[in-house]
């Protein structure tokens, strides 16, 4: 198990991590329905962070973040010196999660995404994990939330009984909403991007070997060019050289101090 603590990457803490330890985290909190959120970054969500600095907050503000992508696991190497065994995939500790839920007899509300997407991911889940308690879900509004919508949501949520609830709105959504309703719900929010997609079916995932030489980027970026061209040919080469500027000490991305100060965004 391994816990190593929090690094600055870009201005984002990130924590070197594995999955042993995220568990460990998660689940406890779960079982103890005590307020946690955390968020899965590849190099899109570090740079939403590192190119923002009110988001930046917002992510430091987060419990945990985790490296969900590989360039993002590396750059804990370069940096720090921190060689994690693996990067801590968000789909992947999806699944981790579910399962011990189901063993622990814990439920989980699921948040985000489409209806058909929902349904077809918890008819999965379903099979796969038939003694899973699913507390309930609720679909994406796609748009801003007023504010008692907000409250209308998070009441839904709690009134559920759900010991967790997973976040699948998309970067920088969900992290926006993991950040703002961390206290509102009171129980562990996961911000875990395509998960819900990938275990619905309804969206392929890279081949195991292009996962692991860090270039899931260039299979989604075939299968989705027109949403994801500007993401990953702007950004990919932005995050490349302010690594070679914070390796240099040319510029030192010191992580920025959550504020809680900041004007709400209230996605959904």
């Amino acid at each position: 198990m391994i816990d190593q603590g929090v690094y600055s990457v870009l201005g984002v803490n990130v924590h070197a991590v594995d999955y042993d330890r995220v568990l460990q985290v998660v689940l406890a909190a779960a079982a103890q329905r005590r307020p946690f959120s955390l968020s899965a970054l590849a190099v899109h969500g570090v740079m939403t962070g590192a190119t923002d600095a009110e988001h930046a907050r917002r992510l430091n503000g987060l419990d945990m973040v985790v490296p969900d992508g590989q360039p993002v696991r590396w750059a804990l190497a370069l940096l720090h010196g921190q060689r994690l065994p693996d990067r801590v995939y968000g789909p992947e500790l999806t699944l981790r999660v579910l399962r011990g839920l189901a063993a622990a007899g814990l439920s989980v509300y699921l948040y985000g995404s489409t209806p058909e997407v929902l349904n077809r991911f918890i008819a999965n889940i379903r099979h796969d994990l038939p003694t899973l308690k699913i507390a309930g879900s609720e679909a994406s509004k796609f748009r801003r939330t007023t504010p008692e919508e907000q409250l209308e949501i998070a009441e839904h949520i709690r009134d559920s009984g759900a010991n967790l609830v997973l976040v699948g709105l998309g970067c920088p959504r969900q992290e926006v909403w993991a950040f703002e309703y961390r206290d509102l719900i009171g129980v562990p929010l996961l911000a875990v991007g395509a998960a819900f997609d990938f275990h619905a079916g309804t969206l392929a995932q890279a081949p195991k070997s292009m996962q692991a030489s860090g270039l899931e980027w260039l299979f989604r970026l075939t299968q989705e060019p027109k949403r994801l061209w500007r993401r990953y040919v702007l950004l990919n080469p932005m995050f490349l050289g302010w690594l070679a500027l914070q390796k240099t000490g040319l510029r030192p991305f010191p992580a920025r101090a959550p504020n809680g100060t900041e004007t709400p965004q209230r996605f959904g």
